[in-house]
Order: structure tokens, then sequence, then C-alpha cells
């Protein structure tokens, strides 16, 4: 006589970052990373303009303001200068986040935060995140060589790392760091900060061929994706699109999240810039 079934194990963060970064795809659409600076432009305004993200894209990255932020151009820079300014912080963002109601959307949430906040925050980070609803973390300052203590802290709390990659990656670097990452490999389009449009063409196409084939899970391409032709563009090479800079200067300028994010992506229609 058999026993109980037992019950399914819950899915850790990275298995829910990817099964929702592959959802768009059987709606014919491009999958959608957006990036927001925690409490800009208003700390007060932080949970509702994280649920109305949360309502238009797949995943939501939520930026932990930084004073060096050496990956970011002007745009996050001036962000994270005005956040820092209002008293934003790694753990005011995880009290905000615990503090909310239950969300209307189950999108998975991620950390981007350079390492020195990590640090900073000390010992049970990977477990408070994860109670808040964090799924993952980027961490663009930590060489995927001097990560193995992180990754291991974050798993035993189910939380994915997700790595980066660039075009200048060599191949064989690009395979190890690919097959490590956990929810999505973030594949910069470009070398320098985010906020410069980038080129879609041949080159870039060549790169996120040799990123998909050395991933196991998602790949989405960011940095300098502003516009509804990139997104086109990039269609079949990307699981998904990454946009931070694009979407922190239309909240600057009092616009909608959610419709400039649908609109991004969908047939027929064009985002205001």
């Amino acid at each position: 006589m058999s026993g109980p079934t037992p019950a399914p194990h819950p899915p850790s963060g990275g298995e829910r970052i990817a099964a929702a970064l592959r959802a768009p795809a059987a709606r014919g659409e491009q999958a959608l990373v957006a990036y927001i600076t925690a409490g800009f432009p208003s700390p007060a305004g932080f949970r509702a303009q994280l649920a109305d993200v949360a309502g238009a894209a797949d995943v939501v990255e939520i930026g932990v303001p930084f004073s060096d932020p050496m990956a970011d151009g002007v745009t996050i820079q001036r962000a994270s200068e005005q956040a820092l300014r209002a008293g934003v912080s790694l753990r005011w963002i995880l009290a905000q986040l615990a503090a909310r109601p239950a969300p209307a959307h189950d999108t998975p949430l991620l950390l981007m935060s350079y390492l020195n906040p990590l640090l900073a925050y000390g010992p049970g980070l990977a477990e408070e995140a994860a109670r808040a609803g964090i799924c993952g973390l980027i961490v663009p300052d930590l060489p995927f060589d001097e990560g193995a203590e992180l990754a291991a802290a974050l798993q035993g709390a189910g939380l994915a790392l997700v790595q980066m990659v660039t075009p200048v990656t060599p191949a064989e670097r690009l395979a190890r760091v690919a097959a490590a990452s956990q929810g999505f490999v973030y594949a910069v389009t470009m070398t320098g900060t985010t906020g410069r449009s980038v080129a879609t063409g041949g080159e870039v196409a060549d790169y996120l061929r040799r990123v998909r084939a050395a991933a196991t899970v998602p790949v989405c391409a960011g940095f300098g994706i502003r516009t509804r032709a990139q997104v086109e563009a990039l269609r079949g090479l990307a699981d998904g699109v990454i946009v931070g800079s694009a979407l922190i200067e239309l909240l600057e300028r009092g616009g909608s999240a959610r419709e400039w994010l649908a609109a991004l992506r969908s047939p027929g229609r064009a985002p205001s810039t």
C-alpha cells in the first residue's frame, strides 16, 4: 500500500523567473524585464509604482540606489542620487516589500545591487530578501570567479544569482558563466554604461546567438533598449529584453509605466518617448 503523495516542492526563485520569461512566447510576445530605481522619483510612491510596473512586465528589477553605480549611465546615476538623498537603502526596500499587501500580480522581483550595499547589510540578507518576495539578485560589480560564496548563500534561501555577459566575453568564459546563471542570462548588448541606444545589427545578432547556444535558461538583452523597433529587431535573438533608463526617464516625466511598457511590446502601438 503506497503512502501519501508528497507535496510538490515550491519552485525556486530561479525557476519562477525562467518560467515567467518563457510564458510570453506562447502569446507571440517578447518577454519584458523592467528596471526601476527604488524610491525614485518619490519614496512615498514606491509600492504603487512597483505594482504598476509589475502589471505590465514579466519580471521587475528593483535597483538598490548606490553612490557609485559604475555600470549605469547618467539617468540611473541621477535616480540613485535622488533616492539616496531621500533616505532609500536596501534595508528600507526590503521593509517596504515585506509590508506591502498581497500583490495583484505574481511577477517575479529581482534586486539589482552593487556589492557594497549587500556587504553592508550583513548576515541574513538572503533569508530576509526571500521573505520580502525577492526571487534573485543581479550584482554588476561582482566578478563571476568571486561569486561562489554569495551564490551559495542565495541558493540556500531559494534565490537566484543572475550572471552577466558582454560582447567581449571570451567563448570559454561565456560558456561557464551562462551555464552557472540562474533565472536568466543577462546579455549586455554593448560595452560601456546604460542609457545609450543600442544598434541591433549583425554583430549583436551573432553575439546573442552565441549566448543562447551556451545558456540553459532564458537570455535577456539589456543596455540601450529604448524603442519598439529595437524590441522587434531582437525578437527571436533573445528570449526577452530589459528596459531601464528609458523607463526611468518616463517616470521622471510623470508618465504611465503600464501604458508605456504595454506599447513597447504590443504590435501596432508605439510607446511615446
